[in-house]
């Protein structure tokens, strides 16, 4: 059995807090019985409408993209500015898992899978996501050894420990570029260590999450994820989790 505001979220019909508003309002009916009772659970055959119109279980679709700069990751902006879920055609209504900043790109997972979702973005699973960034300035000893050990953000939460590797030093210039792997989402998670650091990011491009790469698409081109490959990167939340606990 599952709660009705996940069942009508999971059929694409709105967002899990616009289905609890909707049953707040007596907009839904299960069985021919209006139902204003907030989490109340449905089984397997149940008939559920939302204002008179039946609802029908959603497919699951999983997509990759590479996504561009200068883009968004909500579903709309107020700004006129391109969104990333308008660069895929699919009937269903797909979301970003996790977010990638306007002027930054590389791999992005889209799904309407919220379970799937948040067991990739969750910091509790720890997924791996690497970054490939350039900073305007050289890392000191100092400061690798504090991304080693986690860093203090502006919020005074820590970071998990992460990994680098320098795929670039230009002293001339007097930036440096570097593979960041983190295991968390916190947000802004990257800037928002460099800038503890004291460091700008003056390029940001997520190279991977997990077992999964954008190097073979370019910037705005997506993909279907193939079934072994949601599978596998359930199968590691699961074994992140059960590690976390």
């Amino acid at each position: 059995m599952e709660r009705l505001q996940k069942v009508i979220a999971q059929a694409g019909v709105a967002s899990r807090r616009k289905a609890e508003e909707m049953i707040a309002q007596g907009r839904v009916s299960v069985n021919g019985e209006i139902v204003s009772e907030m989490g109340y659970k449905v089984k397997k055959g149940d008939y559920i409408e939302v204002d008179g119109n039946p609802i029908e279980k959603e497919n699951k679709v999983y997509f990759l993209m590479n996504k561009p700069k200068k883009t968004m990751c909500t579903s709309n902006d107020e700004f006129d500015r391109t969104c990333v879920v308008d660069l895929i055609h699919c009937k269903e209504r797909i979301f970003t898992v996790g977010r990638l900043d306007y002027d930054t790109s590389g791999v992005l997972i889209l799904t309407n899978d919220g379970d799937f979702a948040n067991a990739i973005i969750h910091p509790r699973y720890h997924i791996p996501k690497v970054y490939n960034l350039t900073i305007n300035g050289i890392l000191t000893i100092e400061d690798m050894k504090k991304i080693k050990n986690g860093i203090i953000l502006d919020d005074g939460t820590k970071t998990l420990p992460a990994k680098f590797k320098f795929t670039e030093k230009d002293k001339e210039k007097n930036q440096c570029s570097f593979d960041l792997t983190i295991c968390e989402g916190r947000n802004r998670q990257i800037k928002r260590m460099m800038e503890a650091l004291g460091y700008e990011v003056r390029r940001l491009h997520r190279k991977q999450i997990a077992f999964l790469h954008c190097s073979d698409l370019r910037q705005g081109e997506y993909r279907i994820l193939k079934p072994f490959e949601v599978k596998q990167l359930r199968s590691l939340a699961e074994k992140g989790e059960m590690k976390n606990k």
